[in-house]
């Protein structure tokens, strides 16, 4: 038994996952993570490895994780395939009955969504070809030599070089898109193109179901007639009503041209009636295609007509002193993006517009503002007898004392691959870092130039620490502290993790900012 599922539920993904991530019942969000890859795999950098789909690589991303931004109904959007429109491109152009017992031409595509059918101009005005000036002696088309630029509604040429090329105006894209959602591969549609009025008068062009705009010649026939003779009114039967084109005669008696003079409506097939129209069948019949526009007309639902399947989403990662959650001076080989992460400690869903999902000390002593922590390295502290707590360092701020750090199973029993050590240093049990040792421990935590503590008076589970203030200027830390020790702002290993992306390392510096564009192919 033979089946398929068809591009129209890959549409219809695309468009329920946008509604799902933007809704506020729920809350999607962008991450970044995994400082230290090359400890995962010593060619990370040239050639990143797949990222792997399993539960237990799942806990891996989350204790890698070093924070999160909110996605927010601006920063995602249904894209479809990007085709810039360049002089001399032999363009494919509409047809609804594209398969793989009929292609497209030039491109040879097997289905619609897979030809070149549109194009996006240099003023990001996109345009889908109803013919590419296609006839019996250019059976595949020819190349485009006008750029449309126009915003008619109606269907017309592009120029006056007679390229034979007619195209349609659908929307042009806005500059806000074009900064977020516009790549290499991908353009933006609009959102809510059914209700929105910047697209009413394209749609409305379009209210008309069924109403022909093109046909194309075949074959032209022979002996048609008298030559030099134009036909009006040439009726279209099919499935619809109204539609009517006019036939141009050339000097050889042979078909020169033909165009929908009216374009009726209620059309699922068609076929040029010559005999009713009063045209000589000739010693040759001539041939025709009748080109059958999408459901509602074209520009009536630009998801459907141009094959809206994949999902672009935008993160801007950057820089914040108020909310600093995103670190500097180490790097980042990981990105990915969550569904309904929580908040730690709680069931409810995480709300904020950043957090970050790395542990936190606030250190104090003498020398904090000139201590360092070897990045990536271990970071201890004796938090009882014959327990240690040991976390990887993130990053450590000389000026307010606030050391980072994340800790997963490659700290104590286990390998960066999951299997098993044979003599762990610290034991299999992954303790917590605390300002509450029990007997036989203590608050201190070893730097390269000497060993700091953990500030137990800076924040309480009253008041929380948020901020500190030196030489007369508040510095914020992004995470709340009660005596000197915070947890992430969210709960680890909650929510899904519907996408992973391994990349080669990037340092992070105080002075840049990253674009993040996620393509999510349905």
């Amino acid at each position: 038994m033979s089946a398929i599922i068809t591009d129209q539920l890959r549409i219809l993904n695309a468009k329920n996952f946008v509604s799902t991530a933007t809704s506020s019942a729920n809350s999607y969000y962008s991450f970044v993570g995994l400082p230290n890859a090359t400890n995962y795999s010593s060619t990370w950098d040239s050639n990143p490895p797949a990222p792997k789909d399993s539960f237990d690589q799942e806990n891996d991303y989350w204790d890698t994780m070093i924070a999160l931004k909110k996605i927010t109904s601006s920063d995602i959007r249904r894209v479809i395939n990007k085709h810039t429109w360049t002089s001399g491109i032999t363009y494919d152009m509409y047809r609804g009955d594209i398969s793989r017992t009929n292609t497209s031409q030039p491109s040879g595509a097997t289905n619609l969504y897979s030809a070149k059918y549109f194009a996006v101009n240099e003023d990001f005005k996109v345009y889908i070809c109803l013919q590419n000036g296609s006839n019996p002696e250019n059976t595949t088309g020819r190349p485009s030599l006008d750029q449309p630029t126009f915003t008619d509604l109606e269907p017309k040429t592009a120029g006056d070089s007679g390229d034979g090329y007619i195209w349609k105006y659908l929307y042009t894209i806005k500059p806000s898109d074009i900064a977020k959602f516009d790549s290499t591969n991908f353009m933006p549609v609009p959102t809510d193109w059914e209700t929105s009025s910047d697209n009413a008068a394209v749609r409305d062009n379009a209210s008309n179901s069924g109403q022909l705009k093109i046909a194309t010649i075949i074959n032209r026939g022979a002996g048609i007639g008298t030559a030099n003779r134009t036909y009006t009114g040439v009726p279209i039967s099919g499935d619809g009503s109204g539609a009517e084109a006019t036939i141009v005669i050339n000097n050889d008696a042979k078909v020169e041209s033909i165009n929908i003079a009216k374009g009726g409506s209620g059309y699922t097939y068609g076929t040029v009636d010559l005999e009713k129209g009063g045209v000589p069948t000739g010693t040759t019949i001539p041939i025709f295609n009748v080109i059958v526009p999408p459901q509602g007309g074209h520009g009536a639902d630009v998801y459907r007509e141009l094959g809206a399947t994949n999902v672009l989403v935008f993160s801007k990662i950057e820089n914040d002193a108020s909310n600093p959650d995103f670190i500097t001076g180490n790097q980042i080989a990981r990105i990915g993006i969550v569904e309904n992460p929580q908040v730690f400690d709680s069931t409810a869903n995480l709300t904020l517009s950043k957090a970050s999902s790395l542990y936190a000390l606030k250190l104090i002593g003498a020398g904090y503002t000139t201590a360092t922590f070897n990045l990536d390295g271990q970071v201890t502290q004796t938090v009882g007898v014959g327990s240690t707590a040991v976390g990887r360092v993130v990053s450590y701020d000389q000026t307010t004392g606030v050391l980072k750090y994340w800790q997963d199973k490659s700290l104590v029993g286990f390998n960066t691959d999951g299997s098993l050590k044979t003599d762990p240093k610290y034991g299999f049990s992954l303790h917590s870092f605390t300002a509450n040792p029990t007997t036989g421990g203590n608050v201190n935590i070893a730097s390269n130039e000497g060993t700091l503590g953990i500030d137990t008076n800076f924040g309480s589970s009253g008041s929380a620490g948020i901020s500190t203030v030196i030489n007369n200027r508040t510095y914020y830390l992004g995470q709340s502290f009660n005596q000197g020790v915070s947890n992430p702002e969210v709960k680890k290993y909650s929510g899904n993790i519907i996408y992973v992306d391994n990349r080669p390392s990037i340092t992070r510096s105080a002075n840049q900012r990253e674009d993040i564009k996620v393509i999510l192919q349905f």
